[in-house]
């Protein structure tokens, strides 16, 4: 028993080929993966924003972002077809390319800029959540707000906002440490609830004023002259901009790749995303424009169009609406943190340790990890020296992907040797150089580099979205040189 336990040391349940019968993504989970992963609070500015504030032609901007989509979705499927062939998440598939040692501190890169969003997410969500029960306390008792001991606060917290946050960490171990079967049904409740809850709050702003909202739709939406050289910058601003957007969930694609039925169901489920951009663009911009008729028409003064829904909510002063409104906010936060931080995280953590970490237990080091960086966001993690380094990290993403793709399809031919996937012995397929394979570490840093730069170096910063591009091409390249 000892030795079968040394023999497979990297062996872990949770990190082995999904069983064919648990692979039950169809096209429509990952029209809700896609759903969720835009239906956010900075989904829905970014978006509204490129269509109502920057002056940009409508058209313009539509065929950016779609473009932008279109890239992401040839990404996905080059990545994701790793694993929905194999069954493998993201660390496994990067043993492959990398080793086994490399695959584990590479593989942290993703675990901790995971964590950090996890963390910085986790203290947005309990603003909302703290919001909510303010709401409640105030029309309980409208003078208990100011009361002494809730105007006592610790770290820039006071005593609400500490249990909004704790009471948000606990929530979230709660639901996303159940199982991969939940985590799907929780994902497909988001995304329609979400969905329906935009239009049925479009439907009030829509219902009272149609004609003017129409009107206002007409004048925003400017679409002539699309195609003149004016309009070429701010073409390659958008799909820059969106991209970058989309661009943290690609590299670790096959962390919920490895669970679609067939290889068609997960290419028509990352072609929905095209549908997803179209369809959520259309009810932000719509929201957006109706929200600032509502606030003309019933004299809300505000100084300028809101294209942030909690601005938005703020100005509405009606209890159901703005409760209703901030539990779809809760609920839209809390699954994009579970596709876009939490699982990724979970996979690389259980990767590093693998025969000492579960579901549960990678579950209490990010709940602990989360908590720290929401008690420290506003007095470090804010600040931009902060931010930098993030950027930095996520520069590797791009490098990453580059390397895989390039191992997987040009120099291993599709093929891969599972049984030595988890077996880190001298004589090992993926052993290489103690675990590490130098050629593809070499080609990470390489990209890395120059991603890197559009970071720090400020006569790059205007190709900072496009950073992630430029790693993995270059990485992609210079891997081939030197594997060829």
């Amino acid at each position: 028993m000892i030795q079968a336990k040394d023999k497979y040391q990297l062996k872990n349940w949770e990190l082995v080929s999904i069983n064919p019968n648990n692979r039950d993504w169809h096209w429509f989970d990952f029209f809700n993966f896609w759903a969720v992963s835009i239906q956010s609070v900075i989904g829905f500015s970014l978006i509204a924003s490129l269509y109502l504030l920057y002056d940009l032609n409508s058209l313009v901007v539509l065929s950016g972002t779609l473009f932008s989509g279109l890239i992401i979705f040839y990404l996905t499927n080059l990545i994701g077809s790793i694993s929905q062939n194999s069954g493998l998440p993201f660390p496994v598939i990067l043993r492959i390319s990398l080793g086994f040692n490399a695959a584990k501190y590479f593989g942290l890169v993703r675990g901790l800029i995971g964590v950090f969003m996890f963390g910085a997410q986790t203290f947005f969500i309990s603003k909302s959540l703290g919001y909510v029960l303010r709401i409640i306390l105030y029309n309980f008792d409208n003078q208990l707000l100011n009361h002494e001991f809730l105007l006592i606060f610790f770290f820039g917290l006071n005593i609400i906002d500490w249990f909004a946050l704790i009471l948000t960490l606990i929530i979230q171990f709660i639901l996303f440490t159940r199982s991969a079967y939940f985590n799907k049904n929780l994902i497909k409740f988001s995304s329609i609830i979400i969905y329906l809850g935009l239009i049925f709050f479009l439907i009030i702003l829509f219902l009272d004023h149609s004609n003017d909202l129409l009107n206002s739709f007409k004048l925003s939406t400017n679409i002539e002259n699309v195609i003149s050289k004016k309009n070429i910058i701010p073409f390659i601003s958008v799909v820059g901009t969106m991209f970058a957007y989309f661009s943290i969930l690609v590299v670790n694609f096959g962390d919920f790749a490895r669970y679609a039925k067939n290889h068609n169901e997960m290419k028509i489920g990352n072609l929905t995303l095209l549908l997803n951009i179209i369809l959520f663009s259309l009810l932000a911009l719509l929201i957006c424009l109706g929200s600032d008729i509502f606030f003309s028409k019933y004299s809300i003064n505000v100084d300028r169009l809101l294209t942030n829904p909690n601005d938005i909510i703020s100005q509405i002063n009606n209890i159901f609406i703005t409760i209703s409104a901030l539990i779809l906010i809760l609920i839209s936060s809390m699954s994009s943190n579970l596709i876009i931080n939490y699982i990724p995280s979970q996979n690389t953590l259980i990767n590093f340790l693998p025969n000492k970490l579960n579901l549960k237990s990678t579950g209490i080091i990010i709940t602990f990890l989360a908590l720290l960086i929401s008690t420290f966001w506003l007095s470090i993690f804010s600040q931009q020296i902060s931010l930098n380094i993030f950027d930095t990290l996520t520069s590797f993403l791009g490098p990453i992907f580059g390397v895989i793709v390039a191992d997987f399809y040009f120099i291993k031919n599709k093929k891969i040797n599972h049984k030595e996937l988890f077996y880190p012995e001298e004589e090992t397929e993926y052993i290489y150089n103690n675990g590490w394979c130098f050629k593809a570490v070499y080609a990470v840093f390489i990209g890395f580099v120059f991603s890197a730069a559009t970071v720090w170096n400020v006569n790059l910063l205007q190709f900072q979205s496009f950073g992630w591009l430029i790693g993995a091409i270059l990485s992609y390249i210079v891997y081939l040189l030197l594997k060829k």
